[in-house]
């Protein structure tokens, strides 16, 4: 565990793995920095109600431009603190003082930006017409799609009063059932040999190269989850209905539509992506997992053994520093800017690597703010796939970094569907980089297996559980949902996506509770399959030699949410609104699984 004084954000290493400097963003949570950036978001706030509250409607294009300005600087102070205050939990949730410090900024800037609600409700009531030509104002069109995207939002809106009512009871309502979902999972440890394991130590096991430590841990994650699952289904159970209520409040028609709106991504794009891989399980997963038995010289796998090392695959650990040059020279290859932004990250201490207990699992790329830069957390044990997801993360990180830098705070900010985009491309780099580079051929074949599984993870995997939060959400409507029912559901979804190839046993229907995207970020799980067959047919003309093609990508992503994901995709001659565009990223997968056969 990682030997830190919270007060202090000074270089540190643990096992040679490296720890972020958060000193950028402040150097404490006593800093002063804090106090006078929270006094500024609080006057500035107050002004700003009483300078333009009942005049946006009004407003000459000079002037709405202005206004928003105001406001985007208001917001990126607000985004500095709330994003310092969640890199501090994040590294470590155990923490008292960060947990309350992280609790006392959400609930002021709550407070803080009531205040401003009012602004986007007048945005909306702005006569199209009359928008129409504000926006042709060379200053004002700068905030074109960001003003068009908050305009979705026009038939869904309620009130100032009511908006008011709901963020500030966020605090109370989804914010504090988050915050304790976040808390049981970081506090929660799994026995395992003599030793108590953190969710993150325990869930790596799963793809260890024993069989019986793989069972042990299965059984015991399955075994902690179910003692705790009452608390889980009221989690769930609780922050479904909470949505529900916002949701017929503002007459939405389903419980999708809110998300797709967030991502500006159409209700009927989703619903086909969903479609096209729902139909594809037999080709993909469940082709793959009876190829994979196989190996293993069985008919079926266990569930802890979906993501086993394979037999032929060397127990090959990457060491920090050899990661670190293989995902560096992939991108480098690919572009020198890029690679030398990547390069950024590893030499100004952006990343945060190292295991310990109350570091939150997974992984993540945090954009922060254009003053700062995005910050890149990974639970990094050395196995492939650790190294596949920093350059996952990084893929974030440089997409982050570009956009803020070209775009400002608020167009900076992307949707998932394309945010996914950067990320995957950059894996499938890094992949492309190992596997050229590998000469064994069994090594070859386990590198694009893992390759493969990684794909069903990232698009079969995540459709799957986009389809049993649909079933949650829906049902919740109706009445609460018991455990067994959520369990039945998730048990349902599971077997129909993973195919007869898997065997579950009984505790395995628990695992749907420590998923954090269900709690997070309700729907958030599909923008990973948007982002990955997006990917597929973005690399696909990326290898067919599309002239310009790196400076087109760079253009990409530092337009970050400046324009609609249709028009970024226009110069690839890419066109998500159609069937065969899904079917073509589903045919890369498809690709890989007839190559794996042949070998």
């Amino acid at each position: 565990m990682i030997k830190k004084n919270n007060n202090s954000n000074k270089k540190q290493s643990t096992r040679g793995l490296p720890v972020w400097n958060l000193a950028d963003l402040y150097t404490s949570i006593t800093s002063k920095k804090i106090y006078l950036d929270l006094t500024y978001v609080q006057k500035a706030s107050i002004a700003f109600e009483k300078k333009y509250e009942g005049k946006i409607t009004k407003l000459n294009s000079k002037q709405l431009f202005k206004a928003i300005s105001d406001l985007e600087k208001i917001d990126e102070k607000m985004d500095k603190i709330l994003s310092f205050a969640h890199l501090l939990v994040a590294e470590n949730a155990d923490h008292e003082k960060n947990k309350i410090f992280f609790q006392q900024m959400q609930e002021k800037m709550t407070n803080y930006s009531s205040a401003l609600i009012f602004f986007t409700l007048e945005l909306n009531n702005i006569e199209e017409k009359k928008l129409n030509t504000l926006l042709k104002d060379s200053h004002l069109s700068k905030f074109d799609t960001w003003i068009r995207n908050r305009r979705t939002f026009k038939p869904y809106q309620l009130n100032k009063q009511l908006e008011k009512l709901l963020q500030d009871k966020s605090i109370t309502s989804t914010s504090a059932w988050i915050r304790l979902f976040d808390e049981i999972i970081a506090s929660l440890r799994f026995p395992f040999k003599d030793k108590k394991l953190s969710s993150a130590e325990i869930l790596n096991l799963l793809s260890d190269n024993e069989p019986r430590i793989r069972r042990a841990a299965a059984k015991s994650v399955g075994k902690v989850l179910g003692q705790n699952v009452k608390l889980f289904a009221t989690i769930t159970n609780t922050l479904a209905k909470d949505k529900s209520i916002n949701d017929d409040w503002r007459k939405l028609p389903n419980p999708v539509r809110a998300r797709n709106l967030s991502n500006v991504v159409e209700d009927e794009v989703v619903e086909a992506l969903a479609r096209t891989v729902t139909s594809s399980y037999s080709k993909l997963s469940h082709r793959y997992y009876a190829l994979k038995a196989k190996w293993f010289r069985s008919k079926t796998l266990k569930y802890w053994d979906r993501n086993a090392p394979l037999p032929f695959q060397s127990k090959k650990i990457y060491s920090w520093n050899k990661a670190k040059k293989i995902v560096i020279d992939a991108y480098f290859e690919f572009n020198p800017t890029i690679g030398s932004i990547v390069q950024r990250f590893f030499d100004k201490s952006w990343i945060h690597a190292p295991v310990h207990r109350g570091k939150s699992p997974g992984a993540f790329s945090a954009s922060t703010v254009p003053s700062a830069h995005p910050y890149i957390l990974v639970n990094f044990q050395g196995k492939t796939r650790d190294v596949a997801t920093l350059a996952h993360e990084l893929g974030h990180g440089v997409h982050q970094y570009l956009a803020a830098k070209k775009q400002g705070h608020f167009n900076s900010a992307t949707p998932l569907t394309v945010a996914e985009t950067a990320s995957v491309f950059g894996e499938m780099l890094t992949f492309k980089s190992i596997l050229n580079n590998e000469k064994n051929l069994k090594e070859k074949k386990a590198l694009l297996a893992n390759k493969v599984e990684d794909m069903l993870n990232t698009v079969i995997r995540q459709i799957a559980f986009f389809e049993f939060e649909k079933q949650i959400h829906t049902k919740r409507k109706q009445s609460e949902l018991t455990v067994e029912q959520i369990c039945n559901i998730w048990m349902e979804v599971q077997k129909q996506s993973l195919g007869p190839s898997i065997e579950f046993e009984e505790e395995y229907k628990y695992y749907w509770t420590y998923i954090p995207h269900f709690i997070h970020s309700p729907f958030y799980v599909y923008a990973y399959a948007f982002g990955d067959c997006l990917v597929n047919s973005l690399y696909g003309v990326y290898e067919e030699g599309l002239i310009n093609f790196d400076t087109k990508y760079i253009n990409l992503l530092e337009s970050g949410g400046s324009k609609r994901y249709r028009e970024l995709l226009k110069p690839f001659n890419l066109n998500p609104s159609k069937s065969s565009f899904w079917i073509k990223g589903i045919s890369v997968i498809e690709n890989f699984i007839d190559e794996l056969e042949e070998l």
